[in-house]
């Protein structure tokens, strides 16, 4: 392969080099720059020449300021940027470049459970969530039980998912900040692909009690005698309960309150279900320099022809967003919208300063060997998952989203917990990474989209495509994303299965809790 590197934007004063083993020093690219030294693949080479304090540009926006003369051909690393300070959220433009309405597409479906509340799902699990981390154990032995002794007779539900947990107890409940982590686990409880009626295994003795986990339903206790009839109410089985003499009663009532519900679960059946009921999910993890050039914007060509069918899409991560908050609330659909957005960045910045951090902390080791300078330029690559439609709402952290089309949910970055707070609202994920992650969710199908060529090859069996194909001229961006697009139905539609799903791959649940642990 000849030298090649990726200019963005025509303003851009710095590329990121395509060739997968990097280039040597003298390297020549066809324009005629030479490399001073040696520069891997997706690390910065300098197109112009930089003195002191002057911007360094990419997607056409600064990302720092060079601390150095900086030559063209130079390795312009992450030490010879200072950052710079982010976009001051009272000078934010609103609603000042609303994009017009896409052309919508109309008459596509996938093949997905429907509901009694009309809600439609993607899986068919059986969900046991758990009030407290003191239950889990025994929650993880019936779960086991269930597989191995039950699953069986039931072909047409897809497996059994345990929500466990870190929070219900030792915390302090009524704090302010309680409402997301109690607001998350009743979602999740409740979710799509669990048929919207759970199984709840309480303690007893916890602060988050089945009824304010749940606190619009009516619940119905499961003891150790004959089985009640739940009339649609989901089951409580409190370990506690003076009626259980022991383990073996406690996971007896489990079970059988479990058998009662994959009775219903396998009269599900897949149906023809408009597109508009999908409601998928974006984050990335692991991200590198080509995040921004290959993975997200083709995530975000998907997004846009989802937008167009009516779906719902999800794109999270404040810290990941935040530099970038001067390109979303311009597309915000109103000024209420655009102050929406601007909230959920005010509060994570106090959030983070009462932690005595800012969003510097954010990028880790591995996306530095990736080529990403700072926050700003992960951010700038992040947002270009959110397409070109406009802002329809906000959501703050742990709501429900109910709103079509392109949806800002404020999350943490964390891979975990992101996707722990989008599950409150998501029937399917999309993941990009660029230096690899095997990261998984047993409630929700979950797609995993690769930067780089180089890592789906070493990592075929989970990469569920290739975006890589983007930055060597072998596939166009809207190509990839309309690919994913086709492949998001598929998997909806249980006709295609993720690699992760294939190997089990399901990393725990984990809650954002920002109140205080008492």
């Amino acid at each position: 392969m000849q030298p090649l590197y990726v200019r963005v934007h025509p303003a851009d004063s710095v590329a990121i080099v395509v060739n997968p083993e990097g280039l040597p020093a003298g390297a020549t690219f066809p324009c005629g720059l030479a490399l001073r030294e040696a520069i891997p693949q997706a690390h910065k080479v300098a197109l112009t020449r930089h003195e002191p304090r002057q911007p360094v540009l990419r997607y056409g926006q600064t990302i720092g300021f060079a601390n150095r003369e900086i030559h063209p051909g130079d390795w312009v690393r992450e030490e010879w940027i200072d950052l710079p300070p982010a976009p001051p959220l009272d000078q934010l433009p609103l609603a000042t470049a609303i994009p017009a309405p896409l052309p919508p597409l109309e008459g596509l479906t996938f093949d997905g459970y429907r509901n009694p509340d009309g809600a439609v799902g993607t899986k068919n699990l059986l969900g046991i969530t758990t009030s407290v981390q003191c239950v889990a154990p025994v929650v993880e032995y019936a779960v086991r039980r269930i597989r191995e002794e039950l699953l069986p007779r039931f072909p047409h539900v897809d497996g059994v998912t345990a929500i466990t947990h870190t929070y219900g107890c030792g915390v302090a409940i009524d704090a302010p900040d309680a409402a997301i982590p109690i607001r998350t686990l009743g979602h999740l409880s409740l979710h799509p692909n669990f048929g919207g009626a759970p199984l709840v295994v309480s303690l007893g003795c916890e602060k988050l009690q089945p009824g304010r986990l749940l606190p619009e339903r009516s619940l119905t206790r499961v003891g150790a005698g004959p089985l009640p009839i739940a009339g649609g109410s989901p089951y409580v089985v409190r370990l506690q309960d003076a009626d259980f003499r022991g383990f073996g009663e406690m996971v007896a009532a489990i079970l059988r309150a479990a058998e009662r519900r994959l009775e219903e679960l396998n009269r599900r059946r897949r149906t023809p279900c408009p597109v508009s009921e999908l409601a998928v999910g974006l984050q990335c993890g692991g991200s590198d320099a080509f995040s921004g050039v290959t993975c997200n914007p083709a995530v975000g060509h998907a997004a846009d022809l989802l937008v167009r069918a009516g779906a719902t899409v999800l794109f999270s991560e404040v810290t990941e967003v935040r530099d970038a908050a001067h390109l979303l609330t311009p597309r915000a659909v109103n000024e209420q919208v655009a102050r929406d957005l601007i909230r959920e960045m005010r509060w994570y910045d106090a959030y983070l300063a009462r932690g005595g951090a800012d969003r510097s902390a954010n990028p880790t080791p591995g996306n530095k060997r990736g080529g990403l300078a700072n926050v700003v330029e992960k951010a700038l690559g992040s947002v270009a998952k959110a397409g070109s439609s406009a802002l329809m709402a906000v959501a703050t952290h742990g709501e429900r989203v109910r709103t079509k089309g392109l949806v800002f949910a404020a999350t943490p970055a964390s891979d975990f917990i992101c996707g722990t707070q989008q599950l409150a609202s998501m029937n399917l994920h999309v993941f990009t990474t660029g230096e690899g992650t095997p990261y998984g969710l047993a409630m929700v199908p979950v797609i995993k989209v690769s930067s780089r060529t180089a890592l789906a090859e070493r990592w075929p069996d989970l990469i569920d495509l290739d975006a890589g194909r983007i930055a060597t001229g072998e596939a166009s961006l809207p190509q990839v994303g309309e690919e994913l697009f086709r492949f998001i139905l598929d998997v909806a539609s249980g006709r295609k299965r993720t690699w992760a799903d294939h190997w089990g791959l399901h990393n725990n649940l984990a809650p954002f809790n920002p109140g205080p642990v008492t």
